[in-house]
């Protein structure tokens, strides 16, 4: 009988990626006419770039530094070029072909459908658990809020888990090109969070199958796989070794670096930040976005607690009959009830939706786990359990406070909740080979009915007592309610919070019973299946059918039509005030602005059209955010006037006479007592410590005055404490972030404090003085200072980090030799093709070896 054809192997696999890609299109159909998603973290992003974009546009060469956010910041964190990234350059042109949007949550499906057919599952199979993957809510809910690189690092994790079974399993230099290929591109998604969770569970994987080949005699085979793994696993991390070591430098000098402050400085009542004396996050910064252990029910019926932080009512609700009742139009009460209503009521801060990994999905997942054989079960399920008790952050706090103190790494994390997105994958990986399980093995309906019924209570079951009980277990109630509730309505809040919660529990009422009619509909198909009334032709698309219908239902509550927008007006991220306009006449160098009209330490919005002392990025150096934190309040004006903030732009007020009347636009509020760019110091004072100079800085009269850590003696030299600079002058003369120049005039050697933040001063940013090589320091706690003799000079700053060379140089060659790997693999591997057939790995769902005998009653397939 003459072999399959390489394409007649390849159709199905084919096909199914093509439905795949016309599901993501479907979903995300408005990319058809031209429009996407606005993605606020997205605009925020570009509005931290826009200088770094517009100065290569003028110049041809990108930034390495720039002034726009946090009064400076390396801009490779930002925006940067990468020129020898050569796999991951390669992959994305041929992503960004496709539709945008709908690409995104493709790779997650692809690399999905990857590792489903590597675990064993057939082309139906893989599909549906690849789309299980793809539309679980909460990546859908990621995706809508602009966290495009956690998207794509859950995909590219999907294809780094397939190598690495493959290896481990005997197919070790495919495996290894694989996990490689796959690994590398994880890298470039750049969301390490995200990787460093997925190396846990590699871990998990490493362990359990570690043992189980053992333990069968095959020591060998594990080790060949662990050390090809390590061959491809070190090429791909040096694909992207210049953002690796250039992430690695700069993460010590962030807020997820270690402080050099202690209790006495920062808190009043006298405790050590939690963590930050061993570097790292705060923990309860860190713990901030928790996911409540009974908020867990989510995964089974998405509205247990009620949903998203604003909006999913109806004209139908409560909450929007009270706001007629009381006199609201009915227009703006329908825009409330359906955009603004707080109806989640969980522990977390604010919240996009809910994690929900889809009602039947959960049924098949815990039949699964009593069907799928070996080691492999205990993986999937050991996993998925890791990924919701990271979760639970604070929730769990025995666990998560072992890991995080010392696990390394791991404390420069923050929001766990992000876990439960690599819960999806674990959960469907368990959901559909449990049923390729079942196919393999022949099993009946005698066979499976008590995997069954423990599968049908502890989902149908527990979905119809939340139906029938819930409102005897929870509240409904979040403690800030009230609070939000009165800024629309007054001293009627807490009637609205009556009429919410009645929603509330409405919410979670009838999604209760429809996970129950999901969960027996899938139930109903499997049982269908199981006694031949249906074959297999029509089980996996009526079961794919149901899957998938119960999470796109749930998905566009979140992310629907509605929220597509045209590409032009995504275009133009912010539009100009009168104030951002008054502002932008205003030509003279390197000033910068203070934006008040929200929490100018959380937005880009000024730094889109100005050089910000404020922005929006989560990895904002340490000593500017402590400066802001502890110094700013206490002597504001002397902070600002050191940091060039020539102007605060103001909200408008009310006017008093007609209260109803909307706000004026914001003003924009010269300050008359800025430094400038640079100014001499009639006094320096040193301290032995960070605390010290911390306490010096609440107070400082910076105009005139400057303080140093004295691990800068030998730059000070022997300045006197107090020096006359009558007459002596200094000038910015030349602005690019990352090359400053200054003209000096000193009537004597001096110290000049410049508006600039430090960052590795001799290392990275190169001082001169006409030309020469000269030291500098840094002062009141942030800024750059130098010692300037005397006479006229010309000063010059410039960002060199060396590591930007020599990280090129680690890109090329290890994109190359991966390159090289991955193409012998594929040469090897075609080569075999045409002769003989590849030797299989060992499968992770054996088929029976003997037939099953049928039980009394039961038919037989």
């Amino acid at each position: 009988m003459n072999q399959p054809t390489l394409f007649q192997r390849l159709r199905p696999h084919l096909i199914a990626v093509l439905a795949l890609l016309v599901l993501a299109i479907i979903y995300f159909s408005p990319v058809l006419s031209g429009k996407t998603l606005s993605m606020g973290d997205v605009q925020q992003a570009s509005a931290s770039a826009r200088e770094i974009r517009e100065i290569t546009k003028e110049t041809g060469e990108k930034p390495l530094w720039t002034d726009a956010v946090f009064s400076g910041m390396p801009g490779y964190m930002i925006d940067y070029n990468y020129p020898y990234i050569l796999i991951y350059k390669a992959v994305m042109s041929v992503v960004n072909v496709l539709p945008n949007t709908a690409s995104i949550v493709f790779i997650v499906m692809l690399s999905m459908y990857i590792l489903l057919v590597v675990m064993g599952c057939n082309a139906w199979l893989s599909a549906l658990g690849a789309a299980a993957y793809g539309f679980g809510t909460f990546g859908i809910v990621s995706l809508e809020a602009g966290h495009v690189s956690k998207l794509f690092a859950m995909g590219y994790g999907a294809g780094m888990l397939a190598g690495v079974i493959l290896a481990l399993r005997g197919r070790y230099w495919v495996g290894a090109a694989l996990m490689g290929l796959f690994l590398s591109m994880e890298f470039g998604a750049n969301h390490i969070q995200i990787t460093y969770y997925l190396f846990m569970t590699i871990g998990l994987y490493v362990l359990i199958e570690g043992i189980a080949l053992i333990r069968a005699g095959k020591g060998r085979q594990l080790a060949l796989g662990l050390a090809t793994l390590a061959i491809a696993g070190g090429l791909a991390a040096g694909s992207f070794g210049k953002r690796l070591l250039i992430l690695n430098q700069y993460t010590k000098e962030t807020i997820r670096g270690q402080s050099e402050l202690t209790a006495k400085t920062t808190n009043p009542d006298g405790k050590t930040p939690s963590s930050e004396s061993k570097g790292g996050l705060d923990k309860d910064y860190a713990f901030l976005y928790s996911y409540g252990k009974a908020e867990t029910l989510t995964l089974l019926v998405p509205n247990v607690y009620g949903g998203g932080s604003a909006g999913g009512l109806t004209t139908d609700s409560e909450f929007y009959k009270a706001m007629t009742s009381r006199g609201v139009d009915p227009a703006s009460a329908k825009q409330m009830a359906e955009l603004g209503a707080p109806t989640y009521w969980g522990d977390q801060p604010i919240l996009g939706g809910p994690a929900y990994a889809g009602a039947a999905l959960l049924f098949l997942f815990a039949l699964g786990m009593f069907v799928i054989p070996g080691a492999i079960r205990w993986w999937l399920l050991s996993a998925a359990a890791l990924m919701i008790m990271l979760a639970w952050g604070k929730n769990l706090l025995f666990f998560n406070e072992l890991l995080f103190d010392n696990l390394p790494y791991l404390n420069k994390f923050r929001a766990m909740t992000m876990a439960l997105c690599l819960a999806q994958l674990f959960l469907a990986a368990g959901a559909v080979l449990g049923i390729q399980t079942i196919v393999n093995q022949k099993l009946t309906l005698a066979q499976l009915r008590q995997p069954l019924l423990i599968s049908l209570g502890l989902t149908a079951g527990v979905a119809l007592i939340l139906a029938v009980l819930g409102g005897t277990f929870f509240t409904f109630q979040k403690p800030n309610d009230v609070d939000i509730l009165s800024r629309y309505f007054g001293e009627a809040a807490k009637d609205f919070q009556a009429a919410l919660i009645s929603d509330r529990q409405s919410m979670l009422r009838s999604d209760a019973f429809r996970s129950v009619i999901l969960i027996l509909l899938a139930a109903g198909t499997l049982w269908l299946f199981l006694t031949n009334k249906i074959k297999s032709v029509v089980f996996y698309p009526i079961l794919s059918a149901i899957v998938i219908f119960d999470l796109f239902s749930v998905d566009k509550r979140f992310l629907n039509n509605a929220d597509f927008v045209p590409k032009a007006q995504v275009a133009t991220i912010f539009e100009p005030t009168p104030a951002d306009q008054q502002i932008l006449q205003d030509k003279s160098l390197g000033f910068r602005v203070m934006d008040q009209t929200e929490s100018f330490m959380e937005s880009n919005r000024a730094s889109y059209f100005h050089r910000s002392i404020g922005g929006y990025n989560t990895t904002r150096l340490r000593r500017y955010n402590e400066l802001m934190t502890f110094a700013l309040q206490p002597n504001f004006l002397n902070i600002l006037n050191m940091l060039n903030a020539k102007y605060v732009i103001r909200p408008g007020e009310t006017n008093p006479a007609n209260p109803q009347q909307a706000p004026a636009g914001p003003i924009a509020l010269p300050n008359p007592s800025v430094l400038g760019a640079a100014w001499f110091v009639k006094t320096v004072q040193q301290v032995g410590n960070a605390d010290e100079e911390m306490a010096v800085m609440q107070k400082l009269s910076t105009r005139d005055s400057a303080v140093v850590d004295k691990r800068f003696a030998a730059e000070l030299g022997n300045l006197p404490a107090t020096m006359d600079h009558t007459g002596s002058t200094i000038e910015l003369t030349s602005y690019r972030p990352d090359k400053l120049i200054y003209q000096a005039n000193a009537v004597r050697d001096g110290l000049v404090v410049f508006s600039e933040v430090y960052y590795r001063g001799h290392e990275d940013w190169q001082a001169f003085i006409d030309g020469k090589p000269a030291p500098h320091l840094r002062a009141n706690y942030a800024l750059r200072a130098m010692r300037v003799p005397a006479g006229k000079h010309t000063i010059e700053f410039r960002f060199e980090p060396p590591l930007a060379k020599t990280g090129d140089m680690i890109d090329l060659i290890c994109n190359v030799l991966l390159i090289g790997l991955i193409g012998f693999v594929a040469f090897r591997e075609g080569r075999n093709q045409r002769t003989e057939p590849a030797p299989a790995p060992e499968p992770t769902v054996p088929p029976t070896s003997e037939p099953v005998k049928p039980a009394s009653k039961a038919k037989t397939r």
